[in-house]
């Protein structure tokens, strides 16, 4: 049998990994391979690095996390600081590659390296096997086109509980040996993706680490230990510790965990704990996290333009003060302050102050919500480009939200900060 090479993308797993289980399913031998790319660290049109030092700390993680991993089944994880299209060659004609196993990747950018891969190996005779693999509910279960994506949440939510289950669980085989194969790349360091080491404060709000074994260990964590996915609905709005929301994010945005593998865990959880409004939740915002994948597939990279998938007009404007205001946490909002302070000192925010923030930039300042976007892109450690921009639609009033709502961040800071005890952590000593 042939030699096999699964390319990691945003699956950096070997539990319920697809592109992972058919090549070794199909190979008697199996390498991996993962680029750190360096567009991937370049600054972007807005002048921000599309990845800052949170996102690339988590990653190299993730990484080293992903390769100690495979040595267990005998697989090399060949790691590159470098494009895919300039390294991926060499190997195919070294390892006598005949299959290219990877994770299908829709939006502009990832299609680009794509194409430029498939132009670079277009003489080596190579095969590419593609899997959808980082949604709950795969395109390949449903039962309409891309193009028949409903324009509204609540109507694909009812849709897909009535029609579809999620995929099962792919295993990879447990006595899958091959022969030792010599690797001699190493992960790169945080200096060497042009960063300078750092530290996080200590009360920041996601202190974990990258990687799979994180990842499960969480989940573990989350249902199991403390039960916290029994209350969920009542804490996903905190704005405080470690304990509010899932913290699942991270992990699932560079796919060191599948939606599949929570969503198994949450029926489980359903069926020998308990089963209520909170686990029901849960589930509701994987639907979420899947739905912002559709309505990319559907309108394409609509989802980046200033019009949104609405192609709507409104008098966005490009004040370099105001947008740096927000940045730094320097406007009239001590609660927007306190969130956007949070964020670049942690590369972290909750799902509330996102909202927040995005609206009091869009609707408040009348700033052009890509500028935010692309904030957000290089800041978050759990960035996952369809859930960003599909949010920042919907904030912006450009996308699936019709009622195009703006945020009364004082009432919302009353609301969920009634004694100012976030705001006071994030904005000591400046004005309290």
């Amino acid at each position: 049998m042939s030699t096999g090479l699964v390319w990691f993308r945003n699956d950096l797993r070997v539990k319920d990994q697809e592109s992972l289980a058919l090549a070794t399913n199909s190979h008697k031998n199996v390498i991996g391979v993962y680029c750190f790319d360096p567009r991937q660290f370049k600054l972007n049109k807005f002048g921000f690095k599309k990845t800052e030092k949170y996102r690339a700390k988590f990653l190299i993680e993730t990484v080293e996390d992903l390769k100690s991993t495979l040595e267990k089944y005998t697989i090399p994880l060949f790691v590159y600081l470098g494009k895919p299209e300039d390294y991926i060659p060499k190997l195919l004609v070294v390892h006598k590659i005949s299959h290219i196993y990877f994770q299908d990747e829709w939006t502009k950018e990832e299609r680009v390296v794509e194409e430029a891969l498939k132009e670079a190996t277009k003489t080596n005779k190579v095969n590419f096997v593609k899997a959808y693999s980082q949604f709950l509910f795969s395109p390949n279960l449903m039962p309409f086109q891309f193009s028949e994506t409903p324009k509204v949440f609540t109507v694909f939510r009812k849709w897909i509980e009535k029609e579809v289950q999620p995929r099962s669980l792919v295993i990879i085989k447990q006595n899958f040996e091959q022969k030792k194969i010599d690797n001699p790349t190493t992960i790169p360091s945080i200096k060497d993706l042009g960063f300078e080491n750092f530290s996080t404060p200590v009360h920041t709000a996601f202190p974990f680490r990258g990687g799979e074994a994180n990842a499960l260990e969480h989940l573990t964590n989350y249902f199991w230990k403390t039960e916290q996915v029994s209350y969920y609905k009542k804490t996903r709005n905190g704005l405080l510790g470690t304990k509010y929301s899932s913290k699942l994010s991270a992990w699932l945005a560079n796919g060191s965990i599948s939606a599949n593998t929570i969503y198994n865990q949450l029926k489980k959880y359903e069926q020998q704990v308990t089963k209520n409004e909170s686990t029901y939740w849960l589930f509701f915002e994987l639907l979420w996290r899947d739905y912002f994948k559709y309505i990319s597939l559907r309108y394409g990279d609509a989802i980046f333009k200033q019009k949104g998938i609405k192609n709507s007009v409104y008098n966005w404007q490009n004040n370099s003060e105001l947008v740096e205001q927000w940045i730094t946490g320097t406007t009239q909002s001590n609660f927007v302050n306190a969130n956007m302070i949070e964020l670049q000192q942690t590369g972290w925010m909750s799902n509330r102050g996102r909202q927040n923030v995005a609206s009091y930039f869009a609707k408040n300042l009348q700033l052009d919500w890509r500028i935010g976007a692309a904030y957000f892109e290089s800041l978050l450690i759990d960035y996952d480009v369809h859930s960003n921009y599909g949010n920042w639609c919907y904030v912006a009033g450009v996308g699936n939200d019709p009622r195009d709502r703006t945020f009364n961040v004082d009432l919302q800071a009353k609301r969920y900060d009634p004694n100012a005890k976030y705001q006071k952590l994030w904005l000591q000593p400046k004005l309290f």
